[in-house]
């Protein structure tokens, strides 16, 4: 048996119909590329369509995979679950604490204050005249 005589299947690669739904946000309810979604993003889209304007705020959420690594937007989203706040706002606080790097650990110097400062706000008073 060939392959020409098993029906073909359709894969379909959601990222790629992303600028359709970004002016079409219905076609995220009934789109069959976006059943392939991962199950972090399927999880926050069946929140975020029980609020007003869901489908676009979750079409903006896909979106931020256009300027972003998938892996590293996928944790944003499964932070933002696991924190039990499905936002737009909070998957972008999540998304920029993963991919902006940590402060450095300051270096502890041998420098020490020999004249210690004092608090003296007569001072202003003669600048004042």
């Amino acid at each position: 048996m060939t392959s020409h005589d098993t029906p073909g299947k359709v894969i379909y690669d959601w990222q790629l119909y992303l600028l359709v739904a970004q002016r079409k946000p219905g076609a995220l309810r009934n789109g069959a590329p976006f059943y392939n979604i991962p199950e972090y993003f399927k999880h926050l889209q069946s929140i975020l369509l029980q609020r007003v304007c869901g489908d676009k705020v979750m079409v903006e959420v896909l979106s931020l995979i256009l300027h972003h690594d998938e892996a590293d937007l996928v944790s944003a989203v499964e932070i933002a679950l696991e924190a039990n706040y499905p936002s737009k706002q909070h998957v972008m606080n999540c998304l920029h604490r993963i991919i902006t790097p940590s402060l450095p650990i300051p270096i502890v110097s041998g420098l020490q204050l020999t004249t210690e400062p004092t608090s003296d706000t007569s001072r202003y008073d003669t600048l004042r005249g």
